[in-house]
């Protein structure tokens, strides 16, 4: 019988956001921790996470998690659930709280959550200030993707 391929990137991989490098450019990056309920964990050890609308929201000094969807867990009673949209707040510290909020309240940036993983048994996600990219420079990246593809492919073939 043969062995099943891994989907995940790596065995610590909960899940990435494919869409925040194609609408954001990312200027800069930050390791956060996230505060979960049990239920929240078990689902995420299953993968269950969906980034679709995530991003990161500043209400009195604390960061938040919003629009992350982390499914029900299945074997939980029906009482005993979380909410799979609910805001969960982000274990940063006070000066990058700071700095965070400072430049998307003055550049108009966005933080986004770009990946979740677990380190040394904790639940990380990895969040980036990004600037929402325009049409044309979607484009632009989709041209550059496809030069450089065709370079490899010529480089390759003269091996």
């Amino acid at each position: 019988m043969a062995k099943k391929k891994n989907k995940k990137a790596s065995p610590n991989t909960i899940g990435t956001n494919k869409q925040a490098r194609r609408l954001y450019e990312i200027l800069e990056t930050f390791e956060a921790g996230i505060s979960l309920l049990g239920t929240e964990v078990k689902s995420l050890r299953g993968g269950h996470v969906s980034f679709k609308d995530g991003y990161v929201s500043f209400h009195d000094g604390s960061a938040f998690l919003v629009g992350v969807h982390i499914a029900p867990y299945e074997q939980t009673g029906q009482y005993d659930q979380h909410d799979p949209e609910r805001r969960r707040r982000l274990l940063l510290h006070k000066h990058e709280i700071d700095v965070l909020q400072s430049k998307v309240d003055q550049r108009g940036l966005t933080v986004v959550p770009m990946k979740m993983y677990f380190s040394r048994g904790k639940v990380k996600v990895q969040i980036g200030l990004g600037r929402g990219k325009n049409v044309h420079s979607k484009k632009q990246d989709l041209k550059d993707r496809d030069i450089q593809r065709d370079t490899q492919r010529q480089l390759a073939s003269y091996k």
